[in-house]
């Protein structure tokens, strides 16, 4: 009985499974030009903000939405579609800065959504981060904001 399940395994057809990995490995070269590690960083970071997300929504008592989660997996999409992009940009120029550019800008935006997730989640963050999460949305408030004195006088409007 104990050689059984060794047998089952080792009799089992696996081609479908290296088929799709194959396929997959030749797309993520083709795509990216490889496996690197900041494209690793990148996955694992978009993985985070998921479910760092999902816990700041029931924590708020929101609840899961299959719309918004729908979306949100669109989006971590579209990053990647200008992830290629910077690649194919890359091989365009002959550089190798485009694509580690665009995957840094998408680093930084992530880690500012965990970094408010956690703070949704009422889980400490180091000061460092607090920091710099606070001047962000500082600037953005700032970037918004309609100031009084860019407002046309009604004179002006005349």
């Amino acid at each position: 009985m104990e050689h059984f399940t060794f047998k089952f395994l080792a009799n089992r057809d696996w081609t479908l499974l290296y088929t799709t990995s194959g396929i997959f490995g030749s797309l993520i070269s083709y795509m990216y030009g490889g496996w690197t590690g900041v494209l690793e960083l990148l996955i694992i970071v978009f993985g985070i903000d998921y479910v760092s997300g999902i816990a700041a929504s029931i924590k708020e008592g929101r609840g899961l939405r299959s719309t918004v989660g729908f979306f949100g997996l669109c989006k971590k999409g579209m990053m990647l579609l200008m992830v290629f992009l910077g690649h194919k940009l890359d091989v365009a120029l002959g550089t190798s800065i485009v694509m580690n550019g665009v995957i840094y800008f998408w680093l930084a935006n992530e880690v500012v959504s965990i970094l408010e997730n956690y703070t949704r989640c009422g889980l400490k963050t180091p000061t460092v981060f607090k920091d710099i999460l606070t001047i962000l949305q500082e600037k953005n408030r700032e970037k918004t904001a309609i100031k009084p004195d860019t407002l046309p006088t009604k004179t002006e409007q005349k």
